[in-house]
Parts: structure tokens; C-alpha cells; sequence
């Protein structure tokens, strides 16, 4: 029998005259044998992709990322989003705030990446969509951001036929899936399989398509929770923003 504890809350700030609200919620998932936190994003407007800063610096850390966000803007959440090389930049597909600095990858070779199909997490305001790298190709999304990584953790509804029910590679692992339009971050607390891992996505959680993003180096903040967990430098960032209108202060 599966345990969900569902914590709902509201993500606000409140900075100068005016500001409206973030909305998500936290589960944390206590099955017999995994810990997962789980992030839903509802409003898409405030999910965006960071990777570099104003000099071109990979951002690294979540801390750096909230120092250079402008004095109306709050980091509410973030997660490393995507693999990456050596110098942090995109293996795959990377598309920020509509513009492409990476292309789609559909080399072959070693590593999580490259186990088939790997696919895209891609968004606008009104639309979210995970695609395997080939379905994605072929259709005509406009994409305000896009991530690609692999290997895909469920497909139409079914586990990446790639992964062993009986595997004994556990590591910590976090992903992504969307149902409804809406967005559900994981990231496990304990190790776990790709099989395990992908089976919350698909039994538990009831999502057709989502996307692995990376293991070891799983990071996550979310200060409502008290979850900051720091891994390693990332590359890719993925955060929801508070979404700030706020007016100029009176002289």
C-alpha cells in the first residue's frame, strides 16, 4: 500500500507595493522501499530554465542564482535540469527564455543521456510537453524553455522497457513528468533503481510521459520545507520565481 503525506501551500512573497502568487504543492512519498519529495507546478509563467549569468558564468548553485535574480524577483524552488559537460554547458537541447543555445543531440554513445529514447521537457505560459527526442523533432512546439536529457523514465504510459526490475545500480535520482499540464518534480531521498524510480512516476503519480534528469548529483531547494540539498556545481537550473509586479518605490 502506498503512503503520501501532501503538504499544500501557497509560494508568495511580498516585496514593494504590489505582488501576486506562486502556487505549488509538496508531497513526500514513504513507499517500503524509497523517499521521494515531489514539486507540482501549476502556473507555467513562473517556471524558467537558468544556466548562465550576465558575464556568462554558469550559475553553479542555487545561491548564486538567487543573488543575481533582480530585487523583485524570489527563488521559491529549483533543480538541477539536464546533463551536462565538463565546462556545465548542455549535452542536449537548450532553449531559455526562447532563444536556442544548444540544438537537439541525437549522437549514440555512453551514459544515461544516450540510453533510448532519451527526450525533451519543453514549455511555454499555456503548455508543457515531454517528448521522446524524436517525437519532439517532429512536431511543431513553440518552446519558451526546452531541457533534453534521458533516458526517458515512462512512455505513453509505459516504464522505458531499458530498465531492470531487479537492477542493482541504486542511486539518487530526480526527474520530471507532466500530467495535465501541470509539472511534478521528483527527487529521491534514498537510493533507487531506474525501474523503481520510474514505477512512482507511472503507479503512483498516474503520469504517461516523464523524463529522467540526472543521479548522483541531484540537487533540490525548497525553502517553505527546509530541503537544500546541494550536490555538486549544475549546469542547467530549473526554478519557479515568485511572480513579482511590483511598482516603484515613491520618492
Amino acid at each position: 500500500m502506498k503512503l503520501f503525506r501532501l503538504l499544500s501551500f501557497v509560494l508568495s512573497s511580498v516585496l514593494g507595493t504590489a505582488c501576486s502568487q506562486s502556487q505549488a504543492q509538496y508531497t513526500w512519498v514513504d513507499l517500503p522501499t524509497v523517499n521521494m519529495d515531489i514539486v507540482l507546478i501549476d502556473q507555467l509563467k513562473n517556471l524558467q530554465l537558468f544556466l548562465n549569468d550576465a558575464q556568462h558564468r554558469p550559475y553553479h548553485n542555487f545561491k548564486s542564482l538567487e543573488k543575481n535574480l533582480g530585487s523583485c524577483k524570489t527563488l521559491q524552488f529549483a533543480m538541477n535540469a539536464g546533463m551536462y559537460h565538463a565546462n556545465y554547458q548542455p549535452v542536449g537541447l537548450y532553449i531559455e527564455q526562447g532563444q536556442g543555445y544548444t540544438p537537439l543531440n541525437y549522437d549514440n554513445g555512453a551514459g544515461n543521456f544516450f540510453m533510448q529514447p532519451n527526450g525533451v521537457f519543453a514549455w511555454n505560459e499555456q503548455n508543457a510537453v515531454i517528448k521522446t527526442t524524436a517525437d519532439y523533432a517532429s512536431t511543431n512546439f513553440v518552446a519558451n524553455y526546452a531541457t533534453q536529457s534521458g533516458p526517458m523514465l515512462v512512455i505513453n504510459g509505459q516504464i522505458n522497457p531499458q530498465f531492470l526490475k531487479d537492477s542493482k545500480s541504486l542511486k539518487i535520482r530526480n526527474g520530471v513528468g507532466v500530467k495535465n499540464n501541470q509539472v511534478y518534480f521528483v527527487i529521491s531521498r534514498t537510493p533507487v533503481s531506474f525501474y523503481e524510480f520510474a514505477k512512482v512516476f507511472k503507479e503512483d503519480l498516474a503520469i504517461d510521459q516523464a523524463l529522467y534528469l540526472d543521479g548522483s548529483i541531484s540537487s533540490i531547494y525548497l525553502p517553505t520545507q527546509n530541503l537544500y540539498l546541494q550536490r555538486a556545481k549544475l549546469g542547467p537550473i530549473v526554478a519557479l520565481l515568485a511572480d513579482e509586479q511590483c511598482h516603484a518605490e515613491l520618492n
